[in-house]
């Protein structure tokens, strides 16, 4: 498949933070955010060094270099995910992407519409419609989750009715780590006259994800997710809806002239939602990363952390002192908690043990209704993960509550 010790040296971290601490790491929080490898920090870096102008603002050549540079930074990320460049807008992350498309969208509601999400949504699908709930007066209703984790056709079909106007979900919780059929619901939906909406945050950066095949009317996912620089997103967005929702943020470059009586003219999508200066270096690392990925393979990168995930949770079973809450999830998603203690607790155990993890709720906060726990704890791997990282991590599981008892008391 690929060399994991080799690709492994492409990530500085790996050496660097092994030569602060003096020892071994496993990171297994690469859903919260992934290492860069060093030709992404160098693009980033390239910007800085050799390309600092502002883009889409002079008339000399060092901007002109910025702007193509910048615009085939937006061909590369359409290719990745199967769009047209006029179609990708760069933003900040995942949560601007979709307060974005979440106000656009508000425009074309009335009181009494219907929003659908689901109850293992992350925050920045939820706090947005929530807002837009309150502002138009419209309806929030949920499709309810399986019980093995998953949101069904057969679950929306009872949910959607002819007041829904829009189907906000993600299509890989990064909780319950489940891989929704988006394209089924997608369909669904649109046989409804309703726009779907994915969020692609725990998608994108580890499955191949064609936006024309799933026909999802908007998509959002994060660039530090998927080995870019933090700070950088895409909103998704076809063509024709985005020349009907109006942009969140205003300002400079996005506009074509504007008055003193108040009458403004936006430029034509994708600029249409990009005011001020953008994250150039970002945006350049950003596509880097895309390339770096394609050169793996989405396919092979998603096998592959399946096969270490398989290896994690036959280790995990055998374990009594484990609670699974997502045992038969298709994703390097594993949300678990050590019986009797609680998540930060078992979370301080691990990094004694050297490995990072996330705890908490995880930034689904109404999911823990399904759950039954408060908090838990979530492992979540990447294609540079391996075999070392299963031992050493099934191990440190292994010490359990008697380990908490006499670590903590």
């Amino acid at each position: 498949m690929f060399d994991v010790k080799k690709i492994r040296r492409d990530f500085p971290m790996f050496e660097n933070y092994k030569t602060m601490q003096n020892k071994r790491f496993c990171y297994l929080d690469s859903a919260a955010t992934s290492f860069k490898p060093y030709s992404v920090i160098k693009a980033s870096d390239y910007y800085y060094e050799s390309l600092c102008a502002n883009s889409h603002r002079g008339d000399y050549d060092l901007a002109h270099q910025v702007d193509v540079a910048y615009e085939n930074a937006r061909e590369t990320v359409a290719k990745f995910i199967n769009a047209k460049p006029s179609e990708i807008v760069f933003t900040s992350g995942d949560s601007e992407s979709l307060n974005i498309i979440a106000y656009g969208l508000a425009e074309l509601l009335n009181e009494g519409d219907e929003i659908i999400l689901s109850e293992a949504e992350h925050a920045s699908n939820i706090l947005p419609w929530f807002a837009i709930s309150h502002l138009k007066k419209v309806n929030i209703k949920y499709v309810p989750i399986s019980n093995d984790g998953q949101i069904t056709l057969e679950n929306l079909e009872k949910t959607i009715t002819n007041k829904t106007k829009i189907v906000s979900l993600a299509q890989v919780s990064n909780v319950l780590g489940r891989k929704v059929d988006i394209k089924s619901l997608a369909n669904l939906t649109h046989k409804h006259g309703a726009i779907f909406v994915c969020d692609g945050a725990q998608s994108v950066p580890h499955m191949k994800v064609d936006v024309k095949d799933l026909d999802v009317d908007f998509l959002a996912f994060s660039g530090h997710k998927m080995l870019g620089p933090t700070g950088t997103g895409v909103m998704y967005g076809k063509y024709e809806l985005l020349e009907k929702i109006p942009p969140l943020l205003t300002g400079g470059g996005m506009n074509s002239r504007f008055d003193t009586c108040g009458l403004v003219s936006y430029k034509v999508p994708p600029t249409k939602f990009e005011a001020g200066t953008q994250n150039i270096a970002g945006v350049l690392g950003l596509a880097k990363a895309c390339e770096y990925l394609t050169d793996l393979g989405m396919d092979n990168i998603e096998k592959y952390e399946l096969e270490l995930r398989k290896k994690i949770i036959a280790g995990l079973e055998n374990n009594s002192n484990v609670i699974l809450y997502n045992k038969n999830a298709d994703t390097g998603i594993i949300t678990f908690n050590f019986k009797g203690v609680f998540a930060q607790d078992g979370a301080s155990l691990l990094n004694s043990k050297g490995v990072c993890v996330r705890s908490g709720n995880h930034c689904a906060k109404i999911l823990i209704d399904y759950l039954k726990a408060d908090a838990t704890i979530r492992a979540s791997l990447y294609f540079y993960n391996d075999e070392e990282d299963v031992e050493q991590f099934v191990d440190a599981c292994k010490h359990g509550k008697d380990f908490l008892d006499a670590f903590f008391n």
